[in-house]
């Protein structure tokens, strides 16, 4: 019995190639992991950041809470049902502290890139240079979020009290939060030109954005006393609408003007870091002729 050979119009199947959509979204997976990986890595065998961001606002809660307990009373507003301890209400201007250093700790290691030329070779690379910055922004603002999970840990530990399923509620809060002030941190990284600078920002940002804000104190007291101007600078401080979106959030509550504002300020925040890392941006144009530069 003889085999039929096959018809003559039959083609041997040919594997048909990836499309070009599954490669780009693969490209900017590997990207997102060697960018994000890389932030990640890096504080890992860097054990002391993680002590050195738990260990400043561990002292504001210990020691600042413990001896302005009496002086600073703090009445029933929202999202407050009763009295509370000054400690508690310091509890989330300290977790906005430890997103704000972490996102200047990221600003200052953008800086260090740029000096060493890592920052030229990310920004060269074949992807769109909004994904690359939202990769760096991606790998800081987790990192923070880690940061401030850690020191919910270490309050509780020192006896205040959230209730779990708020705390959950409350964490997309604590990564817009981290996200806002991650894109400022880019924002700074751009006209932070020395490492030997930085100081200077933190003395002239970090601090102004932090004590003019509900972080140590609401904005009732500051009214009340009679700092008509730095209530007026507290109320119009993205820090502030961080601090206020993630108090309410711990007690199961949406702070709707606080969330538009942040929200608004990481979209402003993050679309000057792009401008600013546009390596086109001021480049002498060529006449058309294709000659040198006049």
């Amino acid at each position: 019995m003889t085999a039929v050979p096959p018809p003559q119009d039959a083609a041997p199947a040919v594997a048909q190639p990836p499309r070009p959509g599954s490669l780009r979204l693969a490209h900017a997976l590997r990207a997102l992991r060697a960018v994000a990986g890389r932030e990640l890595h890096s504080f890992v065998r860097q054990p002391g950041r993680l002590l050195s961001a738990l260990v400043r606002p561990l002292l504001w809660l210990l020691v600042f809470a413990a001896g302005f307990q009496n002086v600073f009373g703090v009445a029933i507003t929202p999202p407050y049902e009763t009295y509370i301890e000054y400690r508690v209400y310091l509890l989330p201007g300290l977790l906005g502290m430890v997103a704000l250093f972490n996102g200047m700790q990221s600003s200052l290691a953008m800086v260090y890139d740029r000096e060493m030329g890592v920052m030229r070779l990310l920004l060269t690379a074949p992807l769109p240079r909004w994904w690359i910055l939202a990769c760096k922004l991606a790998g800081g603002a987790f990192l923070s979020l880690m940061q401030m999970f850690a020191f919910l840990l270490a309050a509780w530990a020192f006896g205040i009290d959230l209730a779990l399923k708020n705390v959950l509620f409350a964490l997309p809060v604590f990564l817009l939060a981290a996200v806002m002030l991650g894109a400022l941190g880019l924002v700074l990284s751009v006209y932070v030109r020395q490492l030997e600078n930085f100081a200077g920002t933190m003395n002239f940002v970090i601090f102004p954005m932090f004590f003019l804000s509900t972080a140590l104190y609401p904005l009732w007291k500051l009214q009340e006393s009679g700092a008509w101007m730095v209530h007026g600078i507290a109320r119009f401080n993205p820090f502030t609408h961080a601090v206020e979106a993630m108090r309410f959030a711990l007690y199961g509550q949406w702070l709707g003007e606080s969330l538009a504002v942040v929200v608004a300020c990481t979209i402003a925040f993050f679309a000057l870091a792009l401008w600013g890392y546009d390596p086109q941006r001021g480049a002498p144009r060529r006449p058309q002729g294709g000659g040198p530069p006049p």
